[in-house]
């Protein structure tokens, strides 16, 4: 569903992500991991389309990026780890704003609404503004958003971020659900607990290079993610 080949970027002279290799498959959870700055962001902006990038290639269900951006979006869901969103609509409009720009049909639409609002408890909440939102009422309306049109790639920076220990239970329990139903989701996070438990595969990266990638039970078959990512950074830590 998405593969990343030889990916480079450069800001200026110099070059931040070094040939990053990466693919996830439809039915993966794909767990990002690193330390702040090794390159997470930078490749998922490339990978949605927010940044260019020096070289590489990067393909979605097969479609090249670049060559064929708006059908790559249009089966593609992004949360970014601080959602900007429309801060003078209220929170039904926006969801219907997002609705309407992927086509959906309306009772298919109300209906998914009316489930994920009552799953993340904002569904009493829809007819507020969102500049009264919580930070973590944010990230939940995000997250809906991003849910309300089914997407085939779900991209996430750091999603559980603000979230409350009810939401984030609810939206691992989500992740599975969607990717029983052939969805592919890629998330970056520092929650190395949640990885090993709730991902099949993952990928560590370090100053723009992917030092540790594969199935989560063969890289952590012999110790926990934690302390082989604190293995992985001991020369940093020193």
């Amino acid at each position: 569903m998405l593969k990343i080949e030889n990916l480079i970027k450069k800001y200026g002279n110099k070059e931040i992500l070094h040939g990053i290799n990466l693919e996830i498959e439809s039915g993966d959870i794909f767990g990002f991991i690193g330390k702040n700055g090794a390159g997470k962001t930078t490749t998922i902006k490339c990978v949605v389309g927010l940044i260019e990038y020096d070289s590489g290639n990067i393909l979605i269900n097969g479609m090249d990026n670049l060559e064929n951006s708006l059908e790559c979006k249009k089966i593609t869901a992004y949360i970014p780890d601080n959602p900007e969103l429309y801060e003078f609509m209220n929170g039904i409009d926006y969801l219907n704003f997002i609705a309407d720009a992927f086509d959906v049909k309306q009772d298919i639409r109300m209906e998914r609404i009316v489930k994920y609002s009552k799953i993340f408890d904002i569904h009493n909440n829809l007819n507020e503004s969102i500049s009264t939102y919580s930070h973590g009422m944010k990230q939940k309306l995000a997250i809906i958003s991003a849910l309300i049109h089914e997407p085939k790639l779900l991209i996430l920076d750091e999603p559980f971020v603000g979230l409350d220990p009810t939401a984030t239970h609810y939206l691992k329990e989500e992740f599975k659900n969607m990717c029983q139903r052939g969805t592919a989701i890629f998330f970056s996070t520092h929650v190395l607990e949640v990885a090993q438990n709730l991902c099949n595969k993952i990928a560590i990266i370090k100053d723009g290079n992917i030092i540790e990638t594969g199935l989560t039970n063969e890289v952590t078959k012999k110790s926990s993610l934690e302390d082989i990512f604190l293995e992985l950074m001991k020369d940093e830590i020193r």
